[in-house]
């Protein structure tokens, strides 16, 4: 995660996909990652479809993917890709839908408005701050407005706990989550090279939506995080990266099968 946004002035900075129209031939493409050791035993029964191997010029695991974990990896990436297109009659409606989802009660007046700034984005055009995660962070917080409305509603509103003065707003933060969690699992990569990537992507191919859920539970999570440290605005990097390392922590546990069984999975309600 870029030490971005969090600058002074009261303005929020969603951070920016450096690299757009990746060319997913080249494996060694990469941002910043890093490798998190795993645990063996976990790699022998669970990940018996994805073979760890070491190249001796490459300090870094390389896992072999079957066809169809190549497919569910390829449909994620092909989402991935897809920018915001504010001319685009399908993403109009995603956005409309999402104010639906966000404030049933009252009636948007239009695709640019002040009204935007009520759910936290920085200004009355929330498709410039998809130019930080692309179309997949409009869907993904659709997605959490449906399936967990109840949690959706208590981060959008900050009725849990004890909030900051200087509180972090609230649809910027939820991009900067996709963006958060296409870095960690490394999904630009043509196949996986972290434990937690290759992790990921045995949950993917048994749960299609395995990406929209996962975001659900980190929003959650960072959120319990900002409570935990008691943070405010110019905090929200240092709670990203704690919030990354949990997730890790758990993605990486000897007794999860599927997302349902991380942890913080609990924190959901719907």
């Amino acid at each position: 995660m870029d030490d971005r946004g969090g600058g002074g002035g009261g303005s929020f900075v969603a951070v920016r996909r450096i690299s757009q129209g990746l060319d997913r031939g080249n494996a060694c493409h990469s941002t910043s990652v890093e490798v998190v050791a795993g645990s063996a035993a976990w790699l022998g029964r669970g990940l018996s479809c994805v073979c760890a191997q070491r190249r001796d010029s490459d300090d870094r695991p390389s896992f072999d993917l079957t066809p169809a974990q190549e497919e569910f990896l390829l449909r994620l990436q092909t989402r991935i890709d897809i920018n915001y297109d504010s001319s685009v009659t399908e993403h109009q409606e995603a956005l409309r839908a999402l104010w639906r989802a966000a404030f049933p009660g009252e009636e948007l007046q239009g695709l640019v408005s002040e009204q935007w700034k009520e759910m936290g984005w920085q200004g009355k055009d929330p498709s410039t701050d998809f130019r930080g995660g692309g179309l997949i962070s409009l869907e993904n917080l659709l997605y959490f407005a449906k399936n967990f409305p109840k949690s959706f509603q208590d981060l959008l509103r900050k009725k849990e706990g004890d909030r900051a003065l200087w509180e972090y707003p609230f649809a910027v933060a939820g991009v900067n989550i996709t963006f958060m969690l296409i870095q960690m699992l490394d999904l630009e990569a043509v196949k996986p090279r972290t434990f937690v990537g290759a992790t990921f992507l045995k949950l993917l191919t048994e749960n299609d939506s395995a990406f929209d859920l996962l975001y659900c539970i980190t929003f959650k999570l960072m959120d319990h995080q900002w409570l935990a440290m008691r943070a405010s605005y110019m905090d929200f990097n240092a709670v990203m990266k704690a919030t990354r390392r949990q997730l890790e922590k758990e993605l990486l546990q000897d007794d999860v099968a599927r997302l349902e069984d991380l942890p913080s999975y609990s924190l959901l309600s719907r």
